[in-house]
């Protein structure tokens, strides 16, 4: 007798198959209008539980798709060229002047968290 256990299909293989995945979110949210009462009222905000739903077709990262790595190299030029921004601007303040703050650069596996 077989000892193998029939589980789901998971989402990743559904995913593979063209099957689509929906994905329901649930979050606390307040509008700018509740926001704006709440100050009127001298109280604290109420956020309200917001569903969000989401169909995903495909995951970038699933199949070794390469626009997750253009996507992360873009991030990184960007990155880049703010850093040089900031240490242009540090570097042309007058001796006495506040010092604009220069971030650190982020790193290229940042974008690829995010993915």
């Amino acid at each position: 007798m077989s000892r193998t256990a029939h589980h789901a299909v998971s989402p990743a293989a559904r995913l593979r198959q063209g099957c689509p995945l929906t994905l329901t979110v649930h979050d606390l949210r307040f509008s700018a209008r509740a926001r704006a009462e709440a100050e009127r009222a001298g109280r604290r905000v109420r956020p309200r539980p917001v569903r969000r739903r989401a169909v995903i077709r495909r995951l970038p990262r699933l199949m070794g798709d390469p626009s997750v790595a253009r996507w992360a190299a873009q991030e990184e030029r960007r990155a880049r060229a703010r850093l040089r921004t900031a240490v242009r601007a540090a570097v042309r303040t007058p001796a006495g002047a506040d010092h604009p703050d220069v971030l650190p650069a982020r790193h290229r596996r940042a974008a690829l968290w995010l993915a």
